[in-house]
């Protein structure tokens, strides 16, 4: 249970106190008027007694009463009305709500934190009025009256007679048996007479004299002279009177009699309380039709008395001022009335008390003489003054046993009742007790329950608990009340006792059992206030049983919905919420929040309605399509009826549907265009396109390439990718830049959790705008930024639904995207139309929804490490720039498939599609050996691409075969410089510009991949702006293309040496012969397996190009000039390589690369012009490491095979033509256009990703046993004298020669290495002088000697070989030195003369 003001014992004490009547003359009642109060409530604050009393039990034992509190009421001859009962206590209940502005109280049990209210204020009210509107009872004594004040004015001419017409007035109440109410105590009762005397208005010395008079009339104990109104005036302003009348005047006293206002009072709201008896209303269920107020009900107004009663409330005349009370006492009046009650307590009432006890202990003590067997045997045959039984069944029934008030029995009990009365429980325990036995044993179950109700009390407030409390006591006498007596009145005050004693000693559980066992339907009110209390009993537990908690208390919020008591069902069910929030309880979250928003509404509380409605909405509902719709319904009915803002800006908050704000994604720039015919626009980037991260860092190197071309080889630190499209995914930390008249697209992704369509009309953004231009005039909303409203979007029941917004903006400045406005409705069939047609029916609500994203997770410093922020996401935060160019590109003719090597010619338009020329056009590729848009020299005819739909991509003339063409060309022609492949290539436009709406088209050659499989070809085609624009310095543009490369021919090539001498052809032949000749082998297959119609190849022309050596002519049998190729033949040609004549000329020549053409048709491709040399130089780029590592039989020979094909497409003979490239590099080695792996392997579709770099290749072992070349100088035989000279010294020079093209380190060690089998093959052995191991460093193609000495000490032969020799190339870094190949075995002959 909930903690009380008061403790256990006070509540009990209080619960049973001795009853006082009124009888009031008319000028008396007067007097006390004058305070706006009657007699009885004049004494109401003052009847608690400060001091203690003391009276002597039978055993003359000293008896002391503490705090005793009496109640002093009016006579009221009429029972209380069990209808007006209920009115009060429901009155009592809805007028106590809980106190606003106090902390509540948190509980923290297990996960759960609940702010609960400690307190029930409510439930003590109505318990406090529910024990004193208790009808008394003849079976008990205790609200019977023990006294009665007889008052009289003392200005009455003749006071006695005054005082002796109400003493006859009581006596015939009591006596005459005219009234059943109310009920009297003993036949004998205390009368004392008051005369109450008005300072202000009366003669005191006659009211002293009349006192007099009545004190030799009843003695001095039995009246009193209690003189009031003080007060002649009223009190000045600055003088403040207590008021203590206030707080017991709101409660209405039951015993007041009807008739005479001055005793009954009725608070001004008990009228509206009574309301709430009469709403009907049941909350768990969920149909329209259940409650007034709502759409299903449009006619039906709300009833509520928690409306009715703010409805009162509200329309109470403002400035009336509440009624002042006690305005003629003062401070000494009310100590006056103090001691009159101590007075009268003390002198009057203890004492009474105490001799009816005597008396009706020495009766009971003149009969213990008697056995109990024999007294209970004459009172049956004498009937005992009883009424006699019916039957054993009506044994058990109240109204089966009645005793007259003079029965033995009820003597044991009221004597017990007066001993509990003044606090003499021990006493008061031993009499129930023996009154119990008494009643068990005539079956007088009432009386019975009642003496077992009291004693277990009783037992209980004893002093020092000097036995436990009997709990089966009160159980037994509950489930007397309830099922034998059918009393609930009784039963539920013995529950409510003993379930305050269960509290006090941390019994929770037994009390909340026995609570929840006094509910029934008779009475929602009870059952609310019981099952309540049962909740807080559960929540106090020890280990608290949070879960039953909010159980009952949903139950205790039901029982109070249908007893009217609207606020309170709406407060319990808001704690309970607590406990089922976000647990996984979505059916219990959904009737929860259902019943809190109807009952918000219903007491006109429309905001926490649409609260509570809008949480069942955003939650994943478990609920029906049919109940969701319902529920949707509602929220739109409540929602309506609140005030709609005209301000967008302060719309609220919509619930549905959901919007997932972090996958928000936002686009700058135009939508795509679509192609045209032969006409393909570039694919830049688009909201439709997936995001991929290698994809994204591709990208981001290819603007970074480009853009350090740009600014001459150089990356400004700040320097940012262009982002199109900002999501999750990007970087969206800084502020991204949108152009002016250049739209953006904002894409949210809606999601429907509802199993019903939502209709969401007028969609837009909302956004907020500054701008950076104060001097112009802002204009309308439009002038600033153009804004695309989507009249209808309807999404799907659960489905998920990408919505795009557009914004154009029209100024610069900064904008900001807040989120979006909408109206949210839902749609229904109308099947009350005529058939064939559905009437749809909208109704919707205008709100918002805000697109708050929150950054990434900030992980640098250690604040930020240790703690969880955020960065900022600006991705809805664009800066609106000044006007840029803007670039569109289109392609024509472009291939979507190519054959390995085959090379195709397109054409690419520029349009610049803005207002402001366009500058610095630059293009940036992945594979820049795909494409080339040909040298500056290259001839552009024809210059459209109709002219050129038949014409080859070669530039070609008429020759016949003969020997080769040889041309010289500069590799900086065609912009390679170096070895670096050209990355970016700078578009020519005329005068540098393509000014606003202008284009160009030029010519595009691309050549098919060398490998076969899907390939994806990207260009970032990088422009700039004339102005400088400081925010956006440049833009980009992106296209991808797809190409799917098919087998064309495999190419391999072997070079070896030309073994003939110089003989006597012709002098320009022998020169060319004795500058060094090969032979080299080209044998070519036919890979294609009869793919894209390919019917054959033929090879029409071999060329080379090289900076030393050159095709010479082809020595192939005169009869097979063209080779022709079907599905897997192969064919072979021979050519006479000559070394270039110009290697000797200048030194520049050594830069340029002889091109050699070798035509084996009447047509010749010129391949030193474009494209062919393009693509030649446009090849892979060769390994850095291998070129300079160079030995005698190493050349640099390009082999350039050119083809075409002929395919047969639709009924059609096209004429494919391509180049294939074979790098020789080793005499005697072969070298191929594919490697053996890719030629085995069949056609496979490759992954959509970028090619992977190349690994950088490094020079072989056996290159690497080549750098140095050992060569030692020694005499063959040496004679020496032995027998003279033992030892023989010989000089030995060892010649070591750089065979490469870089330095080299080297270390030769002289040492022997014993383990070798070649130290066994020599006759004996000898030893090097001097230093045994070298370490040099020597220049490229450097010949060094080194003099060296050996010893020897006998004659014999002898291998001088042994020096081992290891070098390395000094820009290796960390490699190993690679050991040298061993010269042949080196024999020298010592004799010995």
């Amino acid at each position: 249970m909930a903690q009380c003001a008061q403790s256990v014992q006070e509540f009990i004490q209080d619960s049973f106190v001795p009853m006082v009547s009124v009888l009031c003359s008319e000028d008396a009642e007067r007097v006390t008027r004058k305070n706006n109060l009657s007699f009885p409530e004049l004494l109401r604050p003052f009847c608690r007694l400060t001091s203690e009393g003391h009276l002597r039990d039978p055993n003359n034992q000293v008896v002391v009463v503490k705090g005793l509190r009496i109640s002093v009421t009016g006579v009221n001859t009429r029972s209380p009305n069990s209808g007006e009962v209920r009115k009060l206590l429901s009155q009592a209940v809805s007028g106590c709500q809980p106190p606003e502005g106090l902390p509540a109280n948190v509980i923290t049990a297990g996960d759960y934190d609940l702010n609960i209210s400690a307190t029930t204020p409510w439930f003590e009210a109505y318990r406090e009025n529910f024990l004193q509107s208790m009808p008394a009872s003849d079976h008990e004594f205790l609200n019977h009256y023990l006294a009665c004040m007889l008052v009289v004015s003392s200005r009455e001419a003749v006071p006695t007679e005054q005082f002796l017409k109400l003493s006859q007035e009581q006596h015939r109440i009591q006596h005459s048996g005219e009234y059943t109410y109310p009920k009297w105590f003993i036949p004998n009762t205390l009368k004392y007479y008051v005369l109450l005397h008005d300072i202000s208005d009366g003669d005191e010395q006659r009211a002293d004299s009349v006192y007099e008079d009545m004190k030799q009339r009843y003695g001095t104990q039995g009246c009193y002279l209690l003189k009031i109104n003080s007060r002649t005036g009223a009190a000045g302003p600055d003088e403040q009177m207590p008021d203590p009348w206030s707080q017991y005047l709101q409660k209405t006293n039951i015993h007041s009699p009807v008739s005479q206002d001055c005793f009954f009072t009725i608070s001004p709201g008990a009228v509206l309380a009574i309301l709430d008896v009469v709403s009907e209303i049941h909350p768990l269920k969920l149909e329209q039709s259940a409650d007034p107020g709502f759409p299903g009900n449009p006619s039906k107004a709300v009833n509520s008395a928690d409306t009715a009663r703010t409805q009162k409330q509200g329309s109470v005349t403002p400035g009336a001022a509440p009624t002042a009370h006690g305005a003629c006492l003062t401070l000494n009046d009310h100590d006056r009335i103090r001691q009159f009650i101590q007075e009268f307590t003390f002198r009057g009432l203890l004492p009474h008390i105490e001799k009816n006890i005597r008396q009706l202990n020495d009766q009971l003590v003149s009969r213990k003489g008697l056995s109990r067997s024999l007294f209970s045997a004459t009172k049956k045959w004498f009937g005992g003054g009883k009424v006699p039984e019916k039957s054993i069944a009506e044994l058990k029934n109240t109204a089966g046993l009645l005793y007259p008030p003079e029965a033995p029995e009820l003597q044991i009990r009221k004597m017990a009742d007066l001993c509990f009365l003044v606090q003499h429980y021990e006493l008061a325990y031993s009499c129930y007790h023996t009154a119990k036995k008494d009643f068990l044993s005539d079956q007088a179950m009432l009386y019975a329950a009642g003496s077992l109700e009291m004693a277990a009390v009783s037992a209980f407030l004893q002093s020092g608990a000097p036995r436990p409390y009997p709990a089966h006591y009160m159980e037994t006498a509950i489930q007397t009340y309830r099922d034998v007596c059918k009393n609930m009145v009784l039963a539920e005050r013995c529950a409510l006792l003993s379930a305050e004693v269960l509290k006090s000693q941390a019994k929770y559980s037994d009390a909340a059992t026995l609570l929840i066992k006094m509910t029934s339907e008779d009475s929602d009110l009870r059952s609310a206030l019981l099952l309540e209390q049962a909740a807080h009993c559960f929540i106090n537990m020890r280990s608290p049983m949070v879960r039953k908690f909010a159980f009952h208390m949903i139950l205790s919020g039901h029982r109070y919905s249908k007893a009217g008591q609207k606020r309170h069902a709406l407060r319990c069910y808001c704690q309970a919420m607590q406990v089922y929030k976000g647990k996984g309880w979505t059916l219990a979250e959904d009737h929860i929040n259902f019943t809190i928003g109807r009952q918000s509404f219903t007491l006109r509380q429309p905001e926490n309605a649409v609260a509570a409605f809008r949480h069942i909405l955003i939650n994943d509902s478990k609920q029906t399509a049919t109940q969701q719709s319902a529920f949707l319904r509602e929220y739109l009915y409540v929602y309506k009826s609140l005030s709609q803002p005209s301000n967008e800006g302060s719309l609220p908050q919509l619930p549905l549907p959901c919007v997932h704000s972090a996958q928000t994604r936002v686009f700058f720039g135009h939508e795509p265009r679509l192609a045209e015919g032969e006409k393909q626009a570039a694919t830049h980037v688009w909201l439709d396109q997936e995001f991929d991260q290698e994809q994204a860092q591709l990208w981001a190197e290819l603007e970074e390439q480009v853009v350090a071309v740009a600014n001459r080889g150089s990356v400004h630190i700040s320097f940012q990718p262009t982002q199109y499209c900002l999501s999750s995914h990007t970087e969206n930390l800084r502020y991204p830049f949108a152009v002016v008249e250049e739209p953006m697209f904002v894409e949210v992704v809606f999601r429907n959790p509802l199993k019903v369509p939502l209709v969401l009309s007028d969609l837009s953004l909302l956004w907020k705008f500054t701008t950076k231009d104060f001097s112009k005039p802002q204009g309308a909303l439009n002038d600033i930024i153009s804004t695309e409203v989507i009249p209808e979007f309807t999404v799907g029941l659960e489905e998920t639904k990408v919505a795009r917004l557009k914004l154009l903006p029209h100024k610069t400045g900064e904008l900001h995207v807040l989120g979006i406005v909408y109206n949210l409705g839902t749609r229904e069939e109308d099947n009350s139309a005529s058939e064939g047609i559905t009437q749809k029916l909208l109704m919707f609500v205008r709100g918002r929804q805000d697109l708050e994203i929150q950054g990434p997770r900030l992980n640098v410093t250690k604040e930020e490490k240790t703690s969880v922020r955020h960065g900022p996401d600006r991705r809805l935060d664009p800066i609106i720039t000044p006007p840029m160019p803007l670039l569109e590109v289109f392609f024509i003719n472009f291939p979507t498939g190519l054959l390995c090597g085959e090379i195709r010619k397109a054409w690419v338009e520029f349009v610049n599609v803005s207002a402001v020329p366009l500058a610095g056009l630059r293009v940036a590729s992945t594979h820049p050996e795909f494409f080339t848009f040909g040298s500056a020299t290259a001839d552009l005819t024809p210059v459209t691409p109709t002219a050129a739909e038949h014409c080859s991509a070669y530039k070609t003339m008429v020759t016949p075969p003969s020997d080769a063409a040889v041309t010289l060309v500069s590799p900086a022609a065609f912009g390679i410089t170096g070895d670096n492949r050209p990355t970016v290539v700078e578009i020519p436009l005329t005068g540098g510009v393509l000014g606003p709406g202008e284009a160009l088209q030029i010519p595009l050659w691309l050549r098919g991949p060398d490998r076969e499989g899907v390939h994806e070809i990207s260009f970032l085609f990088y422009y700039e702006g004339l102005e400088k624009n400081a925010k956006l310095g440049h833009r980009v543009l992106r296209h991808k293309a797809v190409i799917c490369a098919s087998r064309s021919l495999s190419v391999r090539a072997t070079a070896c040496r030309s073994n003939t001498l110089p003989g006597r052809g012709k002098r320009d032949e022998r020169e060319e012969e004795r500058s060094g000749s090969m032979l080299v082998f080209v044998d070519v297959e036919n890979i294609n397996t009869s793919e894209a119609g390919v019917r054959e190849f033929h090879i029409v022309q071999v060329s080379s190009s090289s900076r030393q050596w050159r095709l010479h002519k082809c020595i192939n049998p005169a009869g097979d000039k063209d080779s022709k190729l079907a599905s897997r033949e192969r064919g072979k040609l021979c050519f006479r390589a000559t070394r270039c004549r110009t290697q000797e000329a200048t030194s520049d020549a050594l830069e340029k690369y002889t091109f050699a053409d070798l035509n084996l048709g009447n047509e010749q491709i010129v391949s030193s012009t474009t494209p062919c040399a393009d693509f030649f130089f446009r090849r892979g780029p060769p390994s850095d490491m291998t070129s300079i590592v160079r030995k005698c039989s190493e050349v640099e020979l390009d082999i350039i095979v050119l083809w075409k094909a002929y395919v047969v497409e639709d009924n059609k003979q096209l004429i494919l033509e391509g180049q294939l490239h074979v790098a020789l590099q080793t005499i005697g080695k072969e070298a191929c256009s594919l490697s053996q792996k890719e030629e085995a392997q069949e056609m496979v579709l490759l992954k959509f990703k970028p090619d992977l770099p190349p690994p950088a290749s490094r020079p072989s072992l056996e290159q690497l046993s080549h750098l140095i070349k050992t060569c030692l100088h020694y005499p063959e035989s040496y004679d020496h004298p032995f027998p003279q000279k033992s030892l023989c010294m010989v000089p030995v020079t060892l010649t070591l020669s750089n065979c490469s093209l870089a330095q080299v380190d080297v270390i030769i060690d002289l040492r022997h290495k014993t383990t070798s089998p070649e130290s066994l093959e020599v006759h004996g052995s000898f030893t090097w002088l001097g230093q045994t191991q070298y370490k040099l460093q020597l220049r490229p193609q450097e010949v060094h000697g080194l003099s060296l000495k050996a010893c020897f000490f006998q004659a014999g032969v002898y291998n001088l070989g042994t020096p081992r020799v290891f070098a390395k190339l000094a820009q290796s870094g960390t490699m190993c030195e690679t050991s040298q190949q061993s010269a042949m075995p080196a024999l020298i002959i010592i004799n010995s003369v």
